[in-house]
């Protein structure tokens, strides 16, 4: 299933991922540092979501509270609670 998530408190608005028996697939950032998010992205994708979640939850970005990885494991505890 295809999943959309408005971001918070990072410089990219919007995340789209689709879940397919529990594994991330083909993550998409919308703004943010470009490189660096398709790096991320690149790491995670075909991984299980619960091992992404562990890993990305709770990094920071500077003085903000998230980051944009945060928000990637925010989206995917958000998706796997509507599965």
């Amino acid at each position: 299933m295809k999943y959309t998530y408005r971001t918070t408190g990072t410089c990219s608005r919007e995340i789209t991922f689709k879940l397919e028996d529990g594994i991330v697939k083909n993550i998409s950032f919308q703004g943010g540092c470009n490189g660096n998010l398709k790096g991320v992205s690149s790491l995670a994708e075909g991984q299980n979501a619960e091992d992404v979640i562990k890993r990305l939850e709770g990094i920071k970005c500077g003085f903000k509270n998230t980051s944009c990885p945060d928000q990637l494991a925010t989206a995917l505890k958000e998706a796997l609670k509507n599965v």
